[in-house]
């Protein structure tokens, strides 16, 4: 039987033998592009909301390539086909006319002065990193272009091609080009700069910005003269298009939340495009707003200074300033991020303290609280004031942010249960256990992250402007601070009870935090019309290392 079987099998493969080169060419044709085409590090790049840069990051390999994009803008579309290969959207991958054109060139000047390759010979090209110019190589290339042709759509091969074509130095692909060479997006480009680019990858080594500018020139003006004679600009735009001036050496890139950038590869956001949160503009302003107060902080040796702003209804990240520059030439650590580095927290968890007895039932605004000398063990609190008032209203102890009261109301509540929700409510950075921080937890005896501190302010905010009378609360109201765009989820989960403080607690604990005396300027706050009321909470820890 199993004889009889190969007998069989022996003679269908002697009728048949004929279709054997056709199945290896086929499983040839099917197997010979790999997935992804292109396997080159990208560039970190971060926008905002809106799409504008924020800052970038060279990728690993040295070169400014940003993340494929298939959503060529027209205007490089249009020039960059009719200036090589006009035949684009019919042929499947090679131009037979444009190939015999190219062979008879070449034998007529006896060396290759024409490839008559097509955009999609050239993706190939690309792709197996410029191979010697060969006869074979070129027979494989238009293979392999025809294959490309099977698999993808024209509008992939068109974005493969923008994404990776060289644009001089180490500029690669028309995004980067239209970012390092005109500081815009491609969306945005002129017809000039447009037809400007689209020459640039025909000669990257020969010509581009800052080298052989009039070659470059007389190339960009007959691709413009070619877009009006293809009916794409009239006369008069092609002549002002003329006048445009070419651009000089590569701009350097936007870098304004550098800290961020950083933040992103280290979240796992290398080499992709990250539209993030953020707010262009108020993230200027941030940094001008650092940078305003920088050299007072330095004639105090204060060298770091970081900010972040949350839009409060959703937590989103608005400005990220993770630290200033150094105005000297001095290394003060400027490139941490200080946004995400643990330093001691100082006051600023007085008002969780506050607001966890509030919502616990074991204290009122108006309840009185001890303000007298105290030791415990060898832990001697002190006011910042160095003086004592005897008894004072909680949310008074609170506004003026006095250590001993808090101490006590801590004693009161509990350190271990004060450590488990701090936890719980976001702290990510209590590595040891309560029994470590003791009672000088209330008092910078522990570290904090900004990131988490704002995360947990903007949470509470948030929590009170959500809270419905009939429905409750959101549960998803209390997370961290979120700086990657998402849309945005609609509440539809609530609850009759809050996470973790209820709206009562919170509205208490803003109410103290308004009577804080705000700084410098902002002390008499109350007398400009204009003036937003505002909870404030200083976190000042000893020496004034951390505020």
């Amino acid at each position: 039987m199993v004889k009889g079987k190969s007998i069989l099998s022996f003679k269908l493969l002697r009728n048949y033998w004929y279709l054997l080169p056709l199945i290896v060419f086929l499983l040839v044709f099917l197997f010979s592009l790999p997935r992804p085409l292109f396997k080159d590090p990208c560039s970190t790049v971060l926008f905002d909301r809106n799409g504008v840069m924020l800052g970038a990051k060279i990728s690993m390999d040295g070169q400014w390539r940003f993340e494929d994009n298939e959503n060529v803008p027209d205007k490089f579309r249009i020039a960059v086909t009719l200036y090589e290969d006009r035949w684009f959207r019919y042929h499947p991958g090679f131009n037979p006319v444009s190939m015999a054109r190219a062979v008879y060139l070449n034998i007529k000047h006896g060396r290759i002065v024409s490839g008559g390759s097509t955009i999609s010979m050239q993706v190939i090209r690309l792709a197996r990193k410029n191979h010697d110019r060969t006869i074979i190589e070129k027979l494989i290339e238009l293979f392999l272009a025809f294959k490309l042709e099977f698999s993808n759509s024209k509008e992939e091969i068109m974005g493969l091609y923008a994404s990776h074509a060289p644009f001089g130095g180490n500029v690669v692909g028309i995004d980067a080009a239209s970012w390092r060479y005109y500081g815009i997006s491609p969306d945005h480009l002129s017809w000039a700069e447009a037809a400007t680019l689209a020459v640039l990858p025909n000669s990257p080594s020969l010509i581009y910005p800052g080298k052989n500018q009039r070659i470059l020139l007389d190339k960009r003006n007959k691709l413009l003269d070619k877009l009006m004679e293809n009916g794409y600009i009239d006369k008069t735009s092609c002549q002002l298009a003329k006048c445009e001036s070419l651009p000089g050496k590569p701009m350097p890139l936007p870098q304004s939340a550098p800290h961020l950038t950083e933040r992103a590869v280290a979240d796992g956001y290398q080499g992709r495009n990250v539209i993030t949160t953020l707010d262009i503009h108020l993230q200027e302003k941030i940094n001008a707003i650092l940078e305003a107060h920088y050299p007072r902080l330095e004639a105090n040796e204060v060298h770091n200074a970081a900010a972040i702003v949350l839009d409060v209804s959703t937590g989103n990240v608005l400005a990220y300033a993770g630290n200033v520059k150094s105005h000297d030439l001095k290394d003060y650590g400027n490139d941490v991020d200080m946004i995400i580095s643990p330093r001691s927290t100082g006051s600023i968890l007085k008002p969780f303290l506050y607001g966890a007895m509030l919502n616990d039932g074991l204290l009122l605004p108006t309840s009185l609280v001890p303000d007298v000398p105290m030791q415990i063990g060898s832990f001697i609190p002190e006011n910042y004031s160095l003086s004592y008032d005897g008894a004072v209203p909680a949310k008074n102890a609170l506004s003026r942010s006095l250590n001993i009261p808090a101490v006590k109301m801590l004693q009161s509540y509990g350190y271990n249960q004060f450590y488990t929700l701090l936890k719980k409510i976001g702290i990510t950075t209590l590595t040891n256990n309560a029994e470590h921080y003791g009672l000088s937890l209330i008092l910078g005896g522990a570290e904090a992250r900004l990131w988490d501190l704002a995360g947990i302010y903007s949470s509470m905010a948030r929590t009170l402007n959500h809270f419905n009378v009939f429905k409750g609360y959101n549960k998803n109201d209390y997370h961290p601070p979120v700086y990657i765009s998402k849309t945005p989820k609609a509440i539809t989960e609530y609850s009759e009870k809050s996470s973790w403080y209820d709206a009562a607690s919170i509205w208490l604990v803003f109410q103290a935090m308004v009577e804080v005396s705000r700084p410098d300027e902002e002390l008499f706050w109350q007398q400009f019309s204009s003036s937003s009321v505002i909870a404030w909470k200083t976190g000042t820890s000893f020496g004034n290392r951390d505020a």
